[in-house]
C-alpha cells in the first residue's frame, strides 16, 4: 500500500511541476500570455516573436508593381511596401551591376531605427516570397558601391496598396491599384 501512495504522490508532484512550468515559462515565452507576471520579470515574455499562419486571407485584392531606379556611383535608394501582418509579397529584382542590398521591415508604431533586417548582401539580383510577420513597411535598400551607374529593376505582386520611395529628394508615397487582369 505504501508503494501505491508513493506513486500517487510522485505523480501529483510531477503534474504540479509541469503545470507550474507551463504557467511560468511556456505561456509567456511561446504564447505571450503572462498570468503571473514572472515572464516579464524573467525577460522571456513574447520570446517566440511574431507568428504568421501558413495560410491567410487578405482583405484587399492583389496588386502588381514594376519600378526602375537608376543609381550613380555611391548613390542609394530605399523602396518599401505597406503590408499587414500575414500578407504576402512575391518579388524579383535585377541590377546591371553588383549592388549592396538590405531587405528589412519597420513594425508599425516603432522607431524606424529599430528595423529588422532579413537579408543583407551584395548581388545583381534577388527573388523570392516574403510574408509580413507584422504590420508596417517592408522593402529594400540598394546602394551602388561601384564606379559605373547601374539601374535596379524591381517587379512585385502582392497584397499592398501603398509603396514609399526614399531617396536624395526625400520620401515619396505611391498609391498602387489592384491587378486588373484575372488569374487564369
Amino acid at each position: 500500500m505504501q508503494e501505491v501512495r508513493t506513486i500517487f504522490i510522485t505523480l501529483a508532484l510531477s503534474a504540479s511541476a509541469g503545470i507550474l512550468a507551463t504557467v511560468i515559462f511556456v505561456l509567456p515565452a511561446e504564447y505571450d500570455l503572462d498570468p503571473t507576471g514572472l515572464g516579464a520579470v524573467l525577460g522571456i515574455k513574447g520570446m517566440s516573436g511574431e507568428t504568421v499562419s501558413a495560410h491567410s486571407y487578405s482583405s484587399i485584392d492583389m496588386a502588381n508593381d514594376a519600378v526602375e531606379f537608376p543609381l550613380l556611383p555611391f548613390e542609394s535608394i530605399e523602396y518599401k511596401y505597406e503590408l499587414t501582418a500575414g500578407d504576402a509579397l512575391i518579388y524579383e529584382w535585377h541590377a546591371e551591376g553588383e549592388v549592396l542590398f538590405d531587405f528589412h521591415s519597420e513594425e508599425e508604431g516603432t522607431d524606424p531605427e529599430e528595423a529588422v533586417s532579413f537579408v543583407i548582401g551584395r548581388d545583381q539580383e534577388g527573388h523570392g516570397t516574403y510574408v509580413a510577420p507584422f504590420s508596417g513597411l517592408h522593402g529594400w535598400y540598394w546602394e551602388n558601391r561601384g564606379e559605373q551607374a547601374v539601374t535596379v529593376r524591381l517587379e512585385t505582386s502582392g497584397f499592398y496598396r501603398t509603396a514609399y520611395e526614399y531617396g536624395a529628394q526625400g520620401k515619396f508615397r505611391r498609391d498602387l491599384v489592384p491587378s486588373e487582369a484575372p488569374l487564369d
